[in-house]
């Protein structure tokens, strides 16, 4: 993490004196976007260097599903699981795809190529059922384009 130092002084410089527990989610934003994941050390840092407790910033770890504290494969599929998805078949998909990549939700393929995850809503309920990969949505998904997509991955 020290060598994010000089970005999060930078960002420092944009908040009031006093407002350091502010920078703990865009700071936690720039550590996964550079290791892919927070681990324990980055914690520990990043609260000693807000000046701020440790357990304000595990808390928002704890609370925000976008961060991660484990690696995670080259491709993060996670499928939407909440109502309208749900009603459109987010069960199906997940089932489908805990087979086609022999993983349960939250699990990683023994080759590292995929994690399997679930998100409360991705915020795109007309299009459900929905799969983001990476930063990309996939819509309207069933089994035969889960497949392709999951070819397509694999090339």
């Amino acid at each position: 993490m020290k060598h994010l130092i000089p970005e999060f002084d930078a960002l420092k410089r944009r908040y009031p004196p006093g407002s350091e527990s502010s920078l703990v989610t865009p700071c936690l934003h720039r550590i996964q976007d550079d290791r892919g994941y927070i681990a324990d050390d980055d914690i520990a840092a990043l609260a000693e260097y807000l000046g701020v407790h440790r357990v304000q910033v595990e808390e928002v770890v704890a609370h925000y599903s976008m961060f991660r504290r484990k690696p995670i494969g080259e491709h993060h599929v996670q499928v939407c699981r909440n109502v309208s998805c749900s009603m459109r078949g987010a069960e199906g998909v997940i089932d489908h795809l805990c087979k086609r990549l022999g993983v349960q939700p939250g699990q990683t393929t023994a080759d590292g190529r995929f994690t399997l995850g679930t998100v409360e809503c991705l915020g795109s309920c007309g299009t459900a059922p929905v799969v983001m990969v990476g930063e990309a949505y996939h819509e309207n998904m069933d089994t035969a384009r889960l497949d392709a997509l999951i070819e397509e991955l694999r090339k």
